[in-house]
């Protein structure tokens, strides 16, 4: 099936326009199209991209293993951590990290899975389905029931996985994937603690715009994804929303401190070739109807929610937070001075979100 971006949507010269929202929006999926050259860092043997990343395996440290296991017929890519002085003869407790909208298991990821590693922990990331280095066809389909699959299916493996015992599984989900792994605990109760670190809520938002700046052409897109479904049933090309590629200036021209951070992460800092902003515009469908929120009251497992107390995504983790009444044991941790994207590489404040995700594992799973 051939493929083709979406040109319903303004280029970049036109973001101060009255569409411009949506725009912002869809492209700030968390990603880049940049090759490893492009940030001036030399590229890591394993594709890492953040700092301080394995870059050979040593028995005395934590250790990397690249590999692909099947999903419902798709091959996926994933990252396993192995702590220092592996043992696959010991038993270890284990935590499956979900990453964010549009990003991949080299970036912020790999980044807290490595730091869970150094903490005792046997930990798994990976792309998600139709996205990165796995399987799918067509690409960059984003939609939450298969965001929610990826996280059973990282359990799946982890627990059949030499050394981890499965009676001690955590998640952690970052960005949307903190959305979809609140959606995956509610029914899946192998994970005996929950985490979600910076949360977007990516119904909430591809629906209602960020900071509900969207609400009037909530119809108008609708249709368009129906469309653009309607399309690809028929044969057609596929549709793409959020192509963009941005200058300094019109990244340091967007509204929100999350877009204008994210471009600089995802485009600059810890660009990666297999991360991109551009997703089906079918998705909508799927996802327009999708909540975090929605049934959340079913986690009953120890909970804790991270987030910057400048991140101006803040009001979604602390929403999702006030709604989980199912659970006795909830935490909600904000990081002083952090905005949204800082808490994936800004090192004062992955210290102080990795101090309190060591804490509760420790408590609740190791």
């Amino acid at each position: 099936m051939k493929t083709t971006f979406l040109k319903r949507y303004p280029s970049a010269p036109a973001l101060k326009t009255v569409a411009a929202p949506l725009l912002v929006f869809i492209a700030i999926t968390f990603c880049c199209g940049k090759a490893f050259a492009d940030t001036g860092k030399p590229a890591n043997p394993f594709g890492l991209v953040y700092q301080g990343a394995i870059t050979e395996n040593r028995t005395d440290q934590v250790n990397i293993r690249s590999l692909t296991y099947q999903l419902n017929g798709l091959e996926i890519a994933a990252n396993i951590y192995t702590p220092a002085n592996f043992n696959p003869d010991k038993k270890y407790p284990a935590v499956v990290v979900a990453h964010p909208n549009g990003g991949v298991k080299e970036q912020v990821a790999g980044l807290y899975a490595q730091q869970l590693a150094q903490q005792g922990y046997i930990t798994i990331t990976a792309d998600a389905a139709y996205q990165g280095a796995s399987g799918g066809q067509p690409r960059n389909v984003d939609k939450p029931a298969n965001r929610i699959e990826d996280i059973h299916g990282m359990a799946d493996f982890i627990t059949q996985y030499a050394a981890v015992d499965v009676d001690r599984l955590g998640l952690l989900g970052i960005c949307g994937g903190g959305g979809y792994s609140l959606s995956a605990a509610q029914t899946d109760k192998r994970f005996k603690a929950v985490a979600t670190l910076s949360l977007f809520n990516s119904g909430q938002v591809r629906r209602n715009g960020f900071m509900d700046s969207q609400l009037d052409t909530i119809q108008t897109r609708l249709q368009q994804a129906t469309e653009a479904r309607a399309q690809e049933a028929a044969g057609g090309e596929s549709l793409y929303a959020g192509d963009a590629n941005m200058t300094d200036q019109q990244i340091a021209a967007l509204p929100f401190e999350m877009y204008r951070q994210g471009y600089e992460y995802y485009w600059r800092t810890h660009a990666h070739p297999n991360s991109t902003f551009k997703y089906t515009m079918s998705s909508l469908l799927d996802l327009m109807r999708w909540d975090a929120r929605d049934q959340i009251e079913l986690i009953n497992q120890p909970l804790l929610m991270i987030a910057g107390s400048k991140a101006d995504s803040l009001y979604m983790t602390e929403d999702a937070f006030a709604k989980a009444t199912g659970t006795k044991d909830k935490q909600l941790f904000k990081i002083p001075n952090a905005s949204h994207i800082e808490t994936y590489w800004k090192p004062e404040y992955v210290k102080q979100a990795m101090d309190k995700l060591a804490t509760f594992y420790d408590q609740h799973v190791k």
